[in-house]
């Protein structure tokens, strides 16, 4: 049985208000939220519980990252689930969902238990793996149990792992046949190797970087955007656009209707509402990401996305390399960055600027991937739900340094940036795993189960 913890004075944000309160963590689960006026008094008695005190600080529901590559197995000088999993729950994310091209890549069920196998001895946060799609692996996608498994990766686009679907009969087939949710990388790579050519034969293999959203275009987007949602409502799919880079794009989608009834839903990271393109001659390759981070007006436009619910989930396509591989030119440099520590820090920089609400951040990053998921009992701070939650500090500043990134690559586009708020806490199925810098590494999260 896990440990009962009390958790006091917290300010709780939870489905769309924030109220003040108590929250009675027992054998996994939220047993009892107490809503209380500020400075009332208030006792609870029972034994061997143990009392945090939020400090009136800022209590969530712990974040679900919908879009993560940990890099194991096969590539763990980059990244593995051990550390890639600290720094996610000390970054206040307590569940993700992780994506299949690693090495081999996770296309049959064999090996995609195989990876469930070792989160279940090494990740300290929930987890699920995405089942990759092939041109020719429909048997096993057809095998797959929607219950236990987060959805399909297609990679419409080619990126990092060369899992590229481009056969337009086995995406028919994927689209009409298969019962899990279809998360795409959406990119046409047709269009980027008529742009890659161009930019050769003017540069040779010297492009400079400014290049890449020009190379990874809107056009390369919008028309693999597009085909993706024509063939979802062609065969009534439930499709998952991930990493949405453009405001064209945001025309695909409706927000006229609740998110429990949409089939068609939108992502974007945060990495897209953060930098624009004039922010590569300071960061280089170090922001070089698939797809490509574009014009200040794409970022405008993403951000009003979220804002009035054309995106549903902020996730960070969390992806590390070495620095070694990062330091390369341009096509010799790997796409993706590490995320998972700095997103929620990051986001609610933008709510002390006075972009964002605290609410909307909450909604986006911790109840929207629950419900386009159909998660089971996580996501949101209610009664009977896995104790999944974390204290946050709204003005506590720190300067992300190399010294305390948790990622095994040691680096961050946030490096030398200070943040106004800090995770104190991070809660995973009523376990407190983090603590003001601090691991319990004694129990390790749970698969996710799906609705």
């Amino acid at each position: 049985m896990s440990q009962v913890f009390f958790i006091i004075n917290a300010n709780i944000v939870n489905e769309g208000e924030i109220f003040f309160g108590n929250v009675l963590v027992e054998d996994k689960f939220i047993s009892k939220i107490f809503r209380r006026k500020k400075n009332s008094t208030f006792s609870y008695k029972t034994k061997d519980i143990k009392i945090v005190d939020a400090e009136n600080n800022y209590l969530f529901p712990g974040l679900i990252d919908d879009q993560v590559h940990f890099r194991e197995p096969g590539l763990t000088h980059k990244a593995d689930i051990s550390t890639e999993s600290k720094a996610a729950v000390a970054g206040g994310i307590t569940s993700f969902m992780e994506m299949p091209n690693t090495f081999p890549p996770a296309i049959t069920q064999e090996l995609l238990e195989d990876k469930y196998k070792l989160a279940s001895q090494k990740s300290l946060a929930n987890y699920s793996f995405y089942l990759g799609a092939t041109n020719d692996n429909l048997d096993e996608i057809l095998k797959t149990d929607p219950k236990k498994v987060c959805g399909l990766k297609v990679f419409m686009g080619a990126s990092t792992g060369n899992m590229l679907v481009d056969d337009p009969i086995a995406l028919e087939n994927i689209f009409s046949q298969s019962k899990l949710l279809i998360a795409t990388h959406s990119e046409d790579e047709t269009i980027i190797k008529e742009n890659i050519k161009k930019y050769k034969e003017k540069f040779s293999e010297n492009v400079p970087i400014e290049m890449h959203p020009k190379i990874r275009s809107e056009k390369a987007c919008y028309k693999s955007s597009s085909y993706a949602v024509e063939l979802a409502k062609k065969h009534s799919s439930r499709l998952h656009i991930l990493h949405l880079s453009t405001a064209k794009e945001l025309n695909l989608f409706d927000n006229s209707i609740p998110l429990k009834d949409k089939k068609i839903t939108a992502e974007v990271c945060v990495h897209h509402l953060w930098f624009n393109e004039s922010d590569y001659k300071n960061f280089g390759n170090r922001i070089k990401w698939n797809p490509a981070i574009k014009t200040a007006f794409d970022q405008k436009a993403l951000f009003n996305g979220v804002l009035d619910n054309k995106i549903d989930v902020i996730a960070t396509d969390h992806a590390p390399h070495t620095c070694d591989e990062k330091n390369n030119s341009y096509f010799n440099s790997p796409s993706g960055g590490p995320l998972v520590q700095h997103s929620l820090s990051a986001m609610l920089d933008f709510f002390h600027k006075g972009i964002i609400s605290i609410e909307k951040i909450v909604d986006k990053m911790c109840h929207s991937p629950a419900i386009c998921f159909k998660v089971k009992k996580r996501g949101f701070i209610r009664e009977g739900y896995f104790a999944d939650l974390t204290i946050v500090n709204c003005n506590s500043p720190w300067k992300v340094k190399e010294s305390n990134i948790l990622s095994k690559c040691k680096w961050s586009p946030f490096e030398g940036h200070t943040f106004q708020s800090k995770i104190t806490h991070t809660f995973v199925n009523g376990n407190l795993v983090y603590e003001n810098g601090n691991f319990n590494e004694t129990k390790k999260g749970e698969r996710l189960l799906f609705y």
